[in-house]
């Protein structure tokens, strides 16, 4: 393994993660539709797909894992080198850009908007620097201040005439207002009114949350913890996600990224990266993870070919190989041996692109 990686552990689950996001080419809910009724399918097709709001599947783990894995390799990058503050921002700024170019793509200009991956890890960033170095028990208190903030400032946010649960819902609440204002101050084709999804800029300020508490798990990866932190940990971070939940305090909702989302999600983390650490480094089992190394340690070129190569790779086969091959059945398993094949290209030849 390149010397740059400091630990297989972190390789491997943000490999495993980048991988969820490039099997999209497989679009297996399309598959599910076509034989109604099958359990495995549909299990199979609800985990590669996003929940309409409340609730969680293993697709809608992505970006929070994306952006928790962001805060466990930090403290390896600070034990590493010296980072002028400078620099950070320059790469929150490049991030930012990143993720604005990206969703720019298939518009007619830039489409500025910041609810993408890269933008979200991008604007919280620095923060996350910041948070980097104070005590442990200190993060924490920040932790439970910024989600804490967060949830008054939604849920103070005036709504006359409908219910408290309304403050979380798609149609209309703070981050809809924000953006409203925010993202009509930049040139656009036409006004801003809401994103389809229900998704918003200031997500990035619980997202922050779950970077921070990568940051803690990154700490106790690199101190060697024993495993039964993470567990409980992460234990107490789903029963009070569900409590807050179910008491409806402030609802699971990934897409407008509530303070309870969170902690179920940054609970589901934990144990990711303990499950993980359990099976590399404590029980030795590392054959079976070659192939997720390959993804993990170049994880921003997988994130953009993942965005920008699997069309081209598509009419790629059909025109060289439709006519030998059932191109239709084959290309969406095809697309993503060539994206990782790429990948294994650029592994082979020590081609890692970095931010």
């Amino acid at each position: 393994m390149p010397a740059l990686f400091r630990n297989p552990t972190i390789d491997v689950y943000r490999g495993f993660v980048m991988l969820l996001m490039m099997a999209e080419v497989l679009r297996l809910p399309r598959l599910a539709k076509e034989f109604p009724g099958n359990p495995v399918l549909d299990f199979i097709a609800f985990n590669q797909s996003h929940v309409a709001w409340e609730g969680c599947s293993l697709h809608d783990m992505i970006q929070p894992s994306f952006s928790f894995l962001v805060g466990v390799a930090l403290p390896y990058a600070l034990a590493n080198r010296a980072k002028p503050f400078v620099s950070v921002l320059w790469r929150g700024l490049v991030l930012v850009a990143m993720g604005i170019f990206l969703r720019s793509t298939h518009a007619t200009q830039t489409n500025f908007t910041f609810e993408d991956t890269l933008t979200q890890i991008g604007l919280g960033y620095p923060f996350l620097f910041l948070l980097a170095r104070v005590k442990p028990k200190m993060q924490w208190v920040a932790l439970g201040v910024l989600l804490a903030a967060y949830w008054t400032a939604w849920a103070l946010y005036p709504l006359p005439g409908q219910p408290f649960a309304a403050h979380w819902w798609k149609g209309a609440n703070l981050g809809v207002a924000f953006d409203a204002w925010f993202l009509n101050l930049f040139p656009r084709a036409v006004p801003f009114v809401a994103n389809g999804g229900g998704y918003g800029t200031l997500s990035f300020i619980p997202t922050l949350g779950t970077m921070l508490l990568g940051l803690i798990a990154g700490q106790w990866l690199r101190a060697g913890r024993e495993l039964s932190i993470y567990f409980r940990t992460g234990a107490v971070l789903i029963v009070i996600s569900l409590a807050l939940h179910f008491l409806g305090v402030c609802p699971i909702v990934k897409r407008i990224w509530t303070p309870a989302w969170t902690l179920f999600s940054g609970g589901l983390c934990l144990w990711f990266l303990a499950g993980f650490r359990y099976l590399l480094e404590i029980r030795r089992w590392t054959g079976w993870a070659f192939p997720l190394i390959v993804i993990g340690t170049n994880s921003m070129a997988a994130y953009w070919i993942a965005h920008l190569l699997p069309d081209f790779f598509a009419s790629s086969l059909r025109i060289h190989l439709g006519l030998y091959l059932p191109i239709a059945a084959i290309a969406p398993a095809a697309v993503l041996f060539l994206e990782w094949w790429l990948l294994y290209w650029m592994y082979r030849r020590q081609l890692f692109l970095k931010v």
